[in-house]
């Protein structure tokens, strides 16, 4: 099954989508903001390599966000871990409203080692289906429902993401692994969570859908 993955994984890579828009610009972070303890900046946490590669130290908790709202898209995401594999997360319609300590009010795709493609309702966020985890569990999720498709690690995973008017599909490796109806909320910003473990991410595009 791996060897599947890895090829579909590297047909993606190959594939530029039209009328893709690169979030990261390669040159700095314009256009985003980070949220996190108040000593920290974005050079401090995330740095500029070459090839579009943008590394993050992964700490102090907290999240990088983009300043533009979004609300049907494609998304896609290449990732890996730069060190020992941890936790991590991207963080889609961040929105005003409840924080969970530092995380806002939105909705987690993981990307945490092992539970690649699980969606979160982070602090109060919602959606139609019913979670997976027990009642009462913290954290609350709706389990990926495909095998774990991530690949090993120091290698490059893919994830695509389409949100329209609520509905978020979540595919990791070309694996389809997850999906949601009337995610509140259904629009906001683009984030990338900082959870401990050092990663990378390249080809962070996004193309708008009418």
């Amino acid at each position: 099954m791996m060897n599947r993955i890895a090829c579909a994984a590297l047909l993606i890579l190959s594939t530029h989508t039209a009328g893709a828009v690169e979030l990261f610009n390669g040159r700095d972070f314009s256009g985003w903001e980070l949220k996190t303890s108040p000593s920290a900046t974005v050079d401090s946490v995330f740095r500029m390599l070459p090839g579009g590669v943008v590394a993050s130290t992964g700490q102090p908790s907290g999240f990088l966000a983009t300043l533009n709202n979004y609300r049907n898209y494609k998304l896609h995401v290449e990732w890996r871990w730069s060190g020992k594999p941890g936790n991590g997360g991207i963080l889609l319609h961040i929105s005003d409203g409840p924080m969970d300590r530092v995380w806002p009010f939105s909705l987690q795709v993981q990307t945490k080692r092992g539970n690649a493609g699980d969606l979160l309702p982070m602090a109060g966020a919602s959606f139609a289906e019913p979670l997976t985890s027990a009642h009462g569990a913290e954290p609350r999720i709706k389990a990926r429902t495909s095998p774990d498709s991530e690949l090993a690690a120091g290698e490059w995973n893919v994830c695509d993401i389409v949100s329209r008017d609520g509905k978020v599909e979540v595919t990791i490796n070309g694996v389809y692994q997850n999906s949601v109806t009337r995610s509140d909320p259904a629009s906001g910003r683009i984030g990338f969570q900082l959870e401990g473990a050092p990663y990378e991410l390249r080809r962070v595009e996004l193309v708008e859908l009418d």
